[in-house]
């Protein structure tokens, strides 16, 4: 005879680990069943994305360096990687447009565009602004300040020499724009922010056109900056460059769970035991890195970080622990694409790649505005 199931007592946990067995409450699960596998599904999409995203971005590589004033085949760009030295001069030439133009600057695409987008969609959360960019903190400003004034004060002329200190001109930029915000009665406030990075921009511009206006290398030096291009950097830069924005990256992935609950509000997420002060102050050093070491290297490119960070919103949802890696790639795969594309439009010149995300960038903004479509960041 069977047992009365009523009388049996029943544990007050959903889901009870017996000796490795998971016990379920049926009458629980079969309400929630449903959300779970939409949930699995959703989780499952999203990785199969992700890994897409891989694959397109491998493919923009080997076109990368294949693509040029010079095409190439893809045994001579095998060749050009790994093939050991001789006297073939053809050979010899392929050689060094592989290892010395072409991979640099698809290296420098790719770490760049991962910086952007990362720091795009945190700022976004951040401020919770759809329209936020990475210069909001002065960062893109803060970098061309500095470049003028070394270079109208010192002499600089080489990338490799003023580049630091257009990292240094980014990240003063962005500790003053984090300080300004984080006083008075606004204090902490996303708004406050967004003001304090604006008024630090346009001051900063006025400052750079003064300078530049005066002296004639330095406006040189500004028209060439502004362009945007991740041409003629070589390693002695994109390594230390990437040491910082890996160390960004990292210090993004650990603010995701806390951003994702900023998102709900400031009470929200207090109450759920955020330290909403030690959360921003992370993020914001994150952006700072990720944007300054970009700009320092490739000059300020506008509009990637907003076009990826909508994009990686409406593929995956405002989960920025799923969002923020589809932002990464997704800024990467945008600018090597781009700059594939500025090599090919003018031939046998070329179209800075900064210039082609512009001209993407302004008709993507424009339809933002035109459609309504700004969703909550």
């Amino acid at each position: 005879m069977l047992p009365d199931r009523s009388r049996i007592p029943q544990l007050p946990l959903k889901h009870q680990m017996i000796k490795g067995i998971s016990y379920v409450d049926m009458s629980t699960s079969a309400v929630e069943r449903p959300v779970l596998r939409g949930a699995a599904e959703a989780r499952r999409r999203r990785a199969v994305g992700l890994g897409a995203l891989v694959a397109v971005l491998v493919a923009g590589v080997v076109a990368s360096l294949a693509v040029g004033a010079r095409a190439l085949s893809p045994a001579e760009v095998w060749h050009g990687l790994f093939a050991a030295p001789d006297s073939d001069q053809r050979l010899t030439e392929i050689r060094l447009i592989v290892q010395t133009v072409r991979v640099p600057r698809t290296v420098l695409a790719v770490v760049a565009g991962i910086a952007l987008g990362v720091g795009g969609a945190l700022i976004q959360g951040y401020t919770r602004n759809p329209i936020a960019d990475t210069g909001l903190l002065g960062v893109n400003s803060g970098a061309s300040f500095a470049v003028v004034t070394v270079i109208a004060v010192f002499g600089l002329t080489s990338p490799f020499q003023y580049v630091w200190f257009a990292f240094l001109g980014a990240g003063a930029a962005g500790v003053v724009v984090f300080g300004l915000s984080s006083i008075g009665r606004g204090a902490g406030n996303p708004l406050t922010l967004a003001l304090a990075g604006q008024g630090v921009t346009v001051f900063l511009a006025a400052m750079t056109m003064a300078i530049a206006l005066s002296d004639l290398k330095a406006l040189d030096a500004l028209r060439f900056w502004n362009a945007g291009s991740v041409a003629g950097v070589g390693f002695d830069v994109i390594g230390p460059v990437g040491a910082f924005i890996a160390v960004g990256v990292l210090l993004a992935l650990t603010t995701l769970p806390s951003l994702n609950l900023l998102n709900l509000g400031d009470d929200v997420a207090r109450g759920l035991g955020v330290n909403i002060a030690l959360s921003r102050t992370v993020g914001i050093v994150a952006i700072t890195l990720l944007a300054g070491a970009a700009t320092a290297a490739c000059g300020p490119i506008a509009f990637l970080g907003l076009m990826v960070a909508h994009v990686a919103r409406y593929l995956t949802g405002p989960d920025y622990r799923w969002l923020v890696p589809y932002a990464g790639l997704l800024g990467a795969v945008v600018l090597l694409v781009c700059d594939i594309v500025g090599r090919l439009v003018v031939r046998p010149g070329e179209l800075d790649a900064g210039v082609v995300v512009a001209l993407l960038g302004a008709p993507f903004f424009a339809a933002l505005v035109w459609r309504g479509k700004f969703r909550s960041a």
